[in-house]
């Protein structure tokens, strides 16, 4: 059983679609279009046109993309126990390692590896501190953070705009790379907040899906949610920005609350509020279809019902029946990397 979380309803639902007014002025001209507008013609070569074969497309890359994350947290999880079998055959015999391993340094050389290791040292006590949760959700806020001082550099407005906000009216690599990078991308202050928050709040998840299972079912959560996105837009004929860390967010939420439907959860500055992990999925999604029945605007809500549909796929379905089948891709890893030597 999890301990108690704290669900910022309200910041969570601040989405991907996300818009202040500055954003709000750079995306005016896309979203003024009427959706009779968008016509699905091979010959059209505006921005703002949806082209047809788009949802097979990014469907195909959606489904490499998700595959290759949990390939490559397979590998990464044998490649972690293959490190500690080395060190472990190392600390068996030290001194015969660093006869193996001893080269000539001078003074100045020496220093400075002294000062570098002493730098390793202090950050690898900084980090030992934290809980496993915040190990992996220290690195995708600095990654969050970065991108959101991007954003702040004019220079870069337009890059950020083509490869940071996902659209379905996108061309070229922009269409395949913001559906990856616009999950990093915030343009209000509050809406990282309140999105680092919430994954704060739930990245205990860890615990039950281990450093490299979270990590490939966050990304291939957010990478989804913009699939689903960009086919509710197609649909719809309805192109617009969209950006923000929700749809992987809801992944995790979703894994969570379905994984420990009896977590007590309550609601920031109301903790006298309480109520199940399954109340609070069931709320949000009910409520995210009713944005789309009704067409509201303020969130990608298609976004959101994506990450989650993911999040309560992996729970139910994956985590015990697709993940165990890396067994037999770590089998061939190993015999191409071979035995671990000293």
């Amino acid at each position: 059983m999890l301990s108690r979380q704290v669900l910022f309803l309200r910041g969570f639902n601040h989405s991907r679609n996300f818009r202040v007014k500055q954003f709000d002025n750079l995306t005016r001209n896309i979203r003024s279009k009427r959706p009779e507008e968008y016509k699905f013609t091979p010959e059209t070569n505006s921005p703002t046109y949806i082209r047809e074969g788009l949802i097979a497309k990014c469907g195909l890359f959606t489904a490499v993309f998700c595959t290759s994350c949990f390939v490559g947290a397979s590998i990464c999880e044998y490649e972690k126990i293959r490190r500690r079998a080395v060190n472990t055959l190392r600390n068996a015999n030290p001194l015969e390692w660093m006869r193996k391993h001893q080269n000539s340094i001078n003074d100045k050389q020496k220093e400075l590896n002294d000062e570098i290791a002493k730098l390793k040292k202090n950050l690898k006590q900084m980090w030992n501190q934290l809980s496993p949760g915040e190990k992996v959700w220290a690195p995708i806020l600095v990654a969050n953070v970065i991108v959101f001082g991007l954003w702040r550099v004019p220079s870069l407005r337009a890059t950020m705009l083509r490869h940071f906000a996902s659209n379905p009216a996108s061309t070229g690599v922009s269409l395949y790379s913001s559906m990856f990078f616009s999950t990093f991308s915030h343009y209000s202050l509050f809406h990282l907040f309140a999105n680092m928050y919430v994954l704060h709040s739930f990245s205990s998840a860890v615990h039950s899906l281990g450093y490299e299972q979270f990590i490939a079912l966050y990304l291939s959560a957010g990478v989804f949610s913009s699939f689903t996105s960009y086919a509710f837009k197609a649909l719809t004929y309805s192109p617009g920005y969209s950006l923000g860390a929700s749809g992987a967010i809801m992944g995790m939420l979703a894994y969570v609350c379905a994984q420990y439907p009896d977590t007590k959860l309550s609601i920031m500055f109301i903790p006298q509020w309480q109520f199940s992990a399954e109340s609070a999925i069931r709320f949000i999604i009910c409520l995210d279809l009713a944005g789309l029945a009704f067409r509201w605007k303020l969130f990608d809500h298609a976004a959101h019902l994506g990450g989650a549909a993911l999040g309560l796929f992996w729970c139910y379905y994956g985590k015990d029946k697709i993940w165990p089948q890396r067994e037999h891709l770590i089998g061939l890893w190993h015999q191409f990397r071979g035995k671990p030597t000293k």
